[in-house]
């Protein structure tokens, strides 16, 4: 029985007026819209910058290593869009009775008047180039990182959920209806 070692590798393409710079396991893209650098050194994967293309690739044997490329393929092309177009994510507010205020105060998103409570709901604003905006009944959430843009929406939709109720019913929140 011999134990051959197979490479799975998988490439992402760089457009132009991207930059890539890759040192070891941490990849750095530098686009229009601005800059991210993110650390891979958490896996074994292997990370090369040839060109226009970067190869991410593993010889190991062990499945959970070989999945992980394209993961992290997925990633550094996340990357690259967030720099050229940046993301946005919109949320809905829906409300019954009680019409609710959002209003953003610093790095914290706040949500008034919510079901008539006297105090406030908090949301935090993930990341230093998520911003987030209020026009009318709609809440913008829009950044160069996917996974701050998304977090920080998750966290508008989490402060409003009502608790000991049945939702069918009592449906008022916030709720992201669009992921561009």
């Amino acid at each position: 029985m011999s134990l051959t070692t197979t490479v799975v590798e998988s490439h992402v393409e760089i457009p132009e007026g991207v930059e890539v710079r890759v040192e070891g396991r941490r990849v750095t893209v530098k686009g229009r819209k601005g800059s991210l650098t993110r650390d891979f050194s958490h896996t074994s994967v292997n990370i090369e910058h040839r060109g226009d293309i970067i190869r991410v690739w593993t010889g190991s044997r062990r499945k959970r290593e070989r999945a992980v490329v394209k993961t992290i393929a997925a990633h550094i092309r996340n990357m690259i869009k967030g720099v050229e177009e940046g993301f946005t994510y919109k949320l809905k507010m829906v409300y019954v009775h009680f019409p609710m205020t959002v209003r953003v105060e610093g790095r914290r998103v706040l949500i008034e008047n919510f079901t008539g409570e006297r105090s406030p709901r908090v949301a935090k604003i993930v990341g230093d180039d998520t911003e987030v905006t209020v026009k009318g009944d709609d809440v913008i959430v829009t950044g160069i990182d996917i996974e701050a843009v998304a977090q920080t929406a998750a966290n508008i939709q989490q402060a409003t959920k009502i608790r000991r109720k049945d939702p069918r019913k009592f449906i008022d929140g916030i709720y992201v209806y669009s992921k561009e």
